[in-house]
């Protein structure tokens, strides 16, 4: 930090990222020269094919290209390990090095071009050992050269243009109010909006460039550009920042007396029983799976499930597949019968239908408690990715709710395209005329949680019976009014350090003012933290004690800018937090919570366990304010997979000797912290 400039533009890629690709690149050359540097010693002076000059010569300037390239390599190693993640003066001379590692690419490559040549040519007589090493040494030489220009084409920075003129950034004239600066920040912007939106394009290729797919582009392009314009941090700098936070977050948890709890507005009433509201989330949990298809199914059953399936698969689809949609081999309705154990006669529709904002869902008839089921599948496809990206707020006003009624756009279009689905088409009617006793119940995970519960406030005023499950949803859901209005329905189930359901808007932004906050104050070089980072994720053990630089520098120091030293951009909010310890960042985004009460479940024990021991579980009514920041976790991403969260489900319900909290004998009014 900041981004490298060399070549007269910016790169991904900072001045101390060099020392593990450097020192990699080191053990590959020292073993190449090490091999050449023996073959020629054997054969000093004794090259008896025709060609034996030749290959002296070529064997002697390889030797002195390698050294020269080993040499610099060492140098770019050294320095780039000296001074801290925002300190790079002692890496000053980082781009001088880097020019001088560029220079030797030209002499190699006409190094294995003579080589090949020679080998082509002249090679005859020599003997085979001779012949090898040249063909290695040249084979070598290109593959090197091939990974190099690949690493370039990554970390290159389509934003990274030519550093401006130092008088337009005189510090008279950085007033961001000032016409001048106004004009130039939003022509970066617009310049950093343009370069998402081709990123988009170039990454969902193989989708269609239709009004939708452009119109979801430039709404995610727009996001993404505000949310990294203001940072000067390329990806090894936030890898490090989220290694520093894991620790910090870990120890901060080791330190924390359990007897501590703190007073937070239930989200449930204490009297809810808890027990039973798990045996119907565990059961509707099978449903919310089954909406993902054969590739969960599969995935939960590696040894039996493509046996089980195989039979029902690409076989000729009758009458009775013509509620299925979007299925053209059947396989996805055949692993959800095997998934629930409902009959083809229990199910009313069936969409596999699968575009952005669009997503599939089934309806069926749950005879075991009586409701009319709604399963929605949640992320499988880059659609539903973008589905997901899409997170602007967009007005979703209910009847009878007071307050701003705000969702998540991407997810609220696709509630509402299920919702005229069921309404418009009858599905829900049909359902109910089979069964005018039953009840409606809404399940999903993932984004299908998310959209079950915008589904589900539309719904509440024509069901006002109905119950939804949602599992692992997405924090930034819903505003805080909706969010209200749907505890009465909705049940939100959470495992553990879910990241999903702590993703919103204002939460990566307080992510991002904590990552510069530790990078900012850590006095360890970057690759001593990623090292520390990489083992301590693996073995675990103690966290680092976190030494910092207000041990050698002035607190006022640690709160200028992180970006480069003439930039507009250096006023941004994310910077200007630094100086506070604990205030989250100012931020322009409406604030937005998971729907309905939370059902938060959590390990009991350590969270490193053998592979093989058993993990016990622990449930408690939790409330938003639980969710208000990221943690960092190996669990972050493995506690949102829906077989996880039924197995926790699964072990609270069958074996009721694992606590659960609250109970009517326990606090049941507080949060333990």
């Amino acid at each position: 930090m900041p981004g490298l400039v060399v070549f007269g533009r910016r790169w991904s890629i900072a001045s101390d990222d060099f020392v593990f690709p450097g020192a990699f690149e080191i053990f590959i050359r020292v073993l190449w020269w090490i091999g050449i540097l023996v073959l020629y010693t054997n054969h000093k002076g004794n090259f008896d094919c025709a060609s034996g000059g030749v290959l002296h010569s070529y064997l002697v300037v390889l030797l002195i290209i390698l050294a020269a390239i080993i040499l610099s390599l060492c140098a770019i190693v050294y320095v780039s390990a000296q001074g801290t993640i925002t300190n790079p003066g002692p890496r000053r001379s980082i781009p001088a090095l880097v020019y001088v590692r560029a220079l030797l690419y030209l002499p190699e490559l006409v190094w294995a071009c003579l080589g090949a040549i020679w080998v082509s040519d002249n090679s005859r007589g020599c003997q085979a050992a001779e012949v090898g090493a040249v063909i290695a040494a040249v084979v070598a030489s290109w593959i090197i050269l091939f990974f190099t220009a690949i690493g370039v084409l990554i970390v290159f920075d389509p934003l990274g243009s030519p550093e401006p003129r130092p008088e337009v950034y005189d510090p008279g004239t950085r007033n961001l109010e000032s016409n001048g600066s106004s004009q130039l920040l939003y022509t970066a912007r617009s310049l950093a909006v343009r370069a998402w939106e081709s990123r988009l394009r170039l990454l969902c290729c193989c989708l269609p460039q239709d009004d939708s797919h452009r119109a979801a582009f430039s709404n995610i392009a727009q996001l993404f550009s505000s949310f990294f314009s203001d940072t000067d941090l390329v990806p090894s700098d936030i890898a490090a920042g989220l290694s520093l936070l894991h620790q910090e977050q870990d120890k901060m948890e080791q330190c924390r007396d359990p007897d501590d709890v703190v007073a937070h507005s239930p989200s449930s009433p204490i009297g809810d029983d808890l027990q039973t509201e798990l045996e119907k989330a565990a059961h509707c949990m099978q449903f919310a799976m089954a909406a993902y298809g054969w590739p969960l199914y599969v995935y939960s059953n590696p040894l039996t499930g493509v046996c089980k399936l195989s039979a029902d698969c690409c076989r000729g689809r009758g009458v009775e597949y013509d509620i299925v949609g979007g299925d053209h081999l059947g396989c996805h309705f055949a692993s959800i019968l095997q998934s629930t154990g409902l009959q083809y006669r229990d199910f009313i529709y069936i969409s596999f239908h699968n575009q952005i904002y669009e997503i599939p869902f089934y309806v069926a008839l749950d005879h075991k408690n009586e409701a009319v089921l709604v399963a929605v599948r949640g992320t499988l496809s880059l659609k539903d990715a973008l589905t997901d990206l899409s997170a602007a707020c967009e007005n979703l006003p209910i009847e009878g709710v007071t307050g701003s009624c705000y969702a998540h756009k991407g997810i609220s279009q696709a509630a509402s395209y299920i919702y005229k689905k069921l309404i418009n088409d009858g599905i829900l009617n049909q359902a109910f005329t089979i069964a005018p006793e039953y009840r409606l119940v809404i399940t999903g995970h993932s984004l299908g949680a998310g959209a079950a519960s915008v589904l589900a406030v539309l719904l509440h005023s024509a069901f006002p019976t109905l119950r939804c499950y949602a599992f692992s949803p997405p924090g930034g859901l819903l505003s805080k009014a909706l969010a209200d209005y749907s505890k009465d329905f909705v049940v939100s189930v959470v495992l553990g350090k879910d990241l999903v359901p702590r993703l919103s808007i204002p939460n990566m932004e307080d992510l991002k003012r904590r990552i510069l906050k530790m990078v900012s104050n850590c006095n360890k070089p970057k690759y001593q933290i990623l090292l520390r980072g990489c083992w301590y994720e693996v073995f675990g053990g103690q966290p680092d004690d976190l030494p910092t630089e207000l041990e050698s520098r002035r607190e006022e120091e640690l709160s200028q800018p992180l970006l480069g030293p003439q930039s507009l951009l250096q006023h941004s909010a994310s910077y200007q937090s630094l100086a506070s310890d604990g205030s989250p960042s100012h931020t322009t985004h409406v604030p937005l919570y998971m729907p309905g009460r939370i059902l938060h479940i959590t390990q009991d024990g350590p969270s490193r366990r053998l592979c093989f021991s058993q993990t016990s579980y622990r449930a408690e009514w939790s409330s938003e304010m639980a969710f208000c920041s990221i943690l960092i976790s190996p669990r972050m991403i493995a506690d949102h997979m829906p077989d996880a969260v039924f197995r926790a489900l699964q072990s609270l319900t069958q074996d009721c000797s694992f606590p659960l909290c609250p109970s009517s004998h326990s606090n049941s009014h507080l949060n333990v912290i």
